[in-house]
């Protein structure tokens, strides 16, 4: 794979497995030097700092809960010591939901508030005072804004903060021809999403895209990779699907 991103760093959130780590690996073989955030489980980030350097560029894991601004600035701290820039953040760090509105408790929606809104914010403050120009940030939502599914109402409305906070931002950045996106995933098949579910729900999901399947985490490093390009520098302040044409 061609190095256009050699000598740039990239720091990904909750990047130790599915969506995460598909997109960190990417950005590596890209030629990225990455920070790879985890909450929990070292050996599966250490796994993919491995496969990172494997290909080339440099890697370092960083434990960091996001949902604490304090913990978010260990993280940029440890970038900046490490490699003593910023070119790319990718905010994927968040959990789902699936009740009725009806059911959700002030805990359960403090918590989904707290990752999949909180630490984006917040995340895009530090980034906002160090990202070099002509940077890029991209913020993983959601297809469910769009599909306004049930039992998905706390999930969609954090999604839909996301996309909101990523038009602001881009206004606010682009003088410095940095570009901020949100990129909204369908059913991805990761470990996340099938909890809970039958192999008979998946399936049904499957068939609601027009591509007929539910995606891949390679499917969203994909996307990714054309979003960090510098071919992309005229793309800011969208939401960009890819869902296999599930939504629009």
């Amino acid at each position: 794979m061609e190095k256009v991103l050699e000598g740039k760093v990239a720091i990904v959130t909750g990047a130790s497995r599915g969506i995460g780590a598909a997109i960190a690996i990417r950005l590596g073989l890209m030629g990225a030097n990455v920070v790879v955030n985890y909450a929990h489980s070292t050996s599966a980030a250490l796994e993919v700092v491995k496969r990172i350097t494997e290909s080339g560029p440099q890697s370092i894991a960083v434990r960091a809960d996001v949902r604490q601004t304090s913990e978010i600035k260990k993280m940029f701290a440890a970038a900046l010591e490490k490699f003593g820039r910023l070119d790319i953040l990718v905010n994927n760090a968040g959990i789902l939901q699936n009740k009725p509105i009806k059911d959700v408790s002030e805990e359960e929606f403090d918590d989904i508030i707290a990752l999949n809104v909180k630490s984006v914010f917040f995340a895009c403050q530090e980034a906002a005072k160090v990202i070099a120009d002509g940077g890029r940030i991209i913020n993983i939502s959601s297809t469910v804004t769009k599909m306004l599914l049930p039992t998905y109402g706390p999930y969609a409305a954090t999604k839909g903060a996301v996309d909101q906070l990523t038009r602001v931002l881009a206004k606010e950045l682009g003088h410095r021809e940095v570009t901020v996106n949100s990129l909204s995933p369908g059913p991805v098949d990761t470990e996340l999403f099938r909890a809970g579910k039958t192999e008979e729900q998946i399936l049904q999901m499957a068939g609601m895209a027009a591509l007929g399947r539910i995606g891949t985490p390679e499917d969203i490093a994909d996307a990714v990779s054309l979003l960090v390009r510098d071919e992309s520098g005229w793309i800011s302040g969208q939401n960009i699907c890819a869902n296999g044409g599930m939504a629009g």
